[in-house]
């Protein structure tokens, strides 16, 4: 039978589920969105969420509240008559009277193996941490933080040279079916939910600005892991040139070499860290493409012996 399901999410994550679910046969009651954001160079022009215009092709009804929390919302919700909701990177708190609506629960996909990296940016911080393995999990949502029981998961290995976009892409797509497998079995009576154990608990928390900038002195290691969990947004990057413009460094690798912090070993941007070496693969300054390392240097000279600050 056909289930009806509020969906619940924003960014381009969440669009591979909707569009599962949709293609499955599903009835979409409702799809709920954050507001259009301001766009464009002076931020005049209102843009709507990668979910938003995805749902207006499918023609389903898009609602995008600036809160969910109050009677008003909750008497809304439970107009739409929902045997389920999904809810994959909404970017809104579901507060328990959202939460108590549908018959069989509120789904959410997350982007870890829980309970490790729970919140706002599980895919970077397992990067960032230099994590072999993460996942993606259907949980049963609750009032706490990523905190309720968890239905499926699928193990995704974290490649020595992933970075945050690659893992972003790869995780959406078995997300989604991910999600739909869990839809089937919450129809048939099948999907059992695990309680997370109390012990391994780590929080994603979100990256703050003041992480971004690369710090030579630490190990190649954690300079490489910063690099590839930061990328593509929002980069980690070093400042380049008597004007230091900021240059973000979108793909490295472990490399041989030893030297001063940030100083140079070659004219190919191999760089000493505190200990070890990377090799920078993949640059872009502000308001530039991105580029290989070959056509950076083509244009910016960073010969043997520079100290990159």
């Amino acid at each position: 039978m056909r289930m009806r399901i509020v969906f619940m999410g924003t960014p381009d994550f969440a669009v591979p589920t909707l569009s599962e679910i949709v293609g499955r046969g599903h009835d979409v009651a409702a799809v709920y969105t954050r507001a259009p954001a301001p766009a464009g160079r002076r931020g005049l022009d209102l843009t709507p969420s990668p979910v938003h215009q995805v749902a207006e092709r499918f023609g389903l009804k898009v609602l995008t509240p600036r809160s969910l929390r109050g009677e008003e919302a909750a008497a809304e919700f439970r107009g739409h008559g929902a045997d389920v909701a999904v809810v994959v990177a909404y970017g809104l708190i579901l507060p328990p009277a959202i939460l108590q609506v549908p018959a069989l629960g509120c789904l959410n996909l997350h982007g870890s193996l829980l309970p490790r990296w729970r919140g706002a940016a599980p895919i970077q911080r397992a990067i960032m941490a230099g994590d072999r393995e993460t996942g993606v999990a259907v949980m049963q949502m609750e009032a706490g933080l990523d905190t309720g029981p968890v239905g499926l998961v699928e193990r995704i290995p974290i490649g020595p040279d992933m970075t945050a976009g690659d893992l972003h892409d790869r995780m959406m797509v078995l997300g989604a079916d991910l999600m739909a497998r869990a839809l089937a079995a919450l129809e048939r009576g099948g999907l059992g939910f695990t309680p997370q154990p109390e012990e391994g608990v780590v929080y994603a928390a979100k990256i703050e600005k003041g992480e971004t900038r690369i710090d030579w002195s630490q190990p190649a290691s954690a300079v490489h892991d910063r690099i590839r969990g930061l990328s593509p947004f929002p980069g980690a990057w070093f400042p380049l040139g008597p004007d230091e413009a900021r240059v973000k460094v979108l793909r490295s690798t472990r490399a041989e070499g030893t030297g001063a912090p940030g100083e140079a070993l070659d004219d190919r941007l191999t760089i000493a860290c505190g200990s070890g070496a990377v090799r920078l693969l993949e640059l872009q300054k502000a308001g530039k493409q991105p580029m290989g390392a070959d056509a950076f240097l083509r244009g910016n000279s960073v010969p043997s012996g520079t100290r990159l600050p």
